[in-house]
């Protein structure tokens, strides 16, 4: 459910952030490292629980050892899982990876799929990494990508009172045009790692702070 704030509904709201954020973050893009679909997939369920900055320092080596699909599914477990264990959660993580990358070996040609629906269907993908992988991968915008600085900023500026990340990204595509759904996702982020960081957001330095009923110390 989302709420209104100032005398405008939240989709007149959100073309002003949207056009705000645009001017904060010209350049923004996807801050994960990789040469491939099949690596930005891997990158990206990586990334759950752990820094892009910290699995871009992991999947150098990782990509060089296994840089496709046909090897990641015929990786040894145990050299996978030390690959990447400084992103934590290593054993679930190399045991997804590699399911995932035996199911596109073996149902995809070896080609990651580029539909929701069959990303779904690979292990320990859900929608966030699905919609990463078909906006940056692909060039396709099927839904708007909530991370925890998607889902607290959401939340804060009021374009959402949802606390579950499905239906946050279902108030978010109701308010944003399906071509902005993915640039509205990555400049949030930057602007939550910036700006409005979980512990003390500062509000008094925000550019979004005369749109933002959560605003303090302004």
């Amino acid at each position: 459910m989302s709420i209104q704030y100032k005398g405008i509904n939240n989709k007149q709201r959100a073309s002003v952030l949207l056009d705000i954020l645009r001017q904060l973050y010209p350049n923004a893009a996807c801050s994960l490292v990789y040469g491939s679909p099949v690596q930005l997939l891997v990158a990206t369920m990586l990334s759950a629980q752990c820094t892009d900055e910290r699995v871009n320092k992991v999947t150098p080596n990782l990509f060089l050892k296994f840089p496709d699909a046909l090897s990641l599914a015929q990786a040894n477990r145990e050299e996978l899982e030390a690959l990447i264990r400084p992103t934590g959660f290593f054993r679930n993580k190399a045991k997804n990876i590699q399911s995932s990358c035996q199911k596109i070996v073996k149902e995809f040609d070896g080609k990651v799929p580029q539909t929701m629906e069959k990303l779904l269907s690979l292990p320990g993908v859900a929608r966030k990494t699905a919609n990463v992988v078909l906006a940056h991968g692909f060039g396709i915008n099927q839904g708007v990508t909530v991370d925890t600085h998607v889902k607290r900023l959401s939340r804060r500026l009021g374009l959402t009172t949802e606390t579950n990340p499905v239906k946050i990204e279902r108030d978010l595509m109701k308010i944003l045009p399906q071509s902005d759904w993915e640039n509205f996702s990555i400049r949030i982020i930057y602007h939550g790692r910036a700006t409005c960081n979980a512990r003390k957001p500062n509000c008094y330095n925000c550019k979004l702070s005369h749109l933002c009923p959560s605003v303090v110390d302004r």
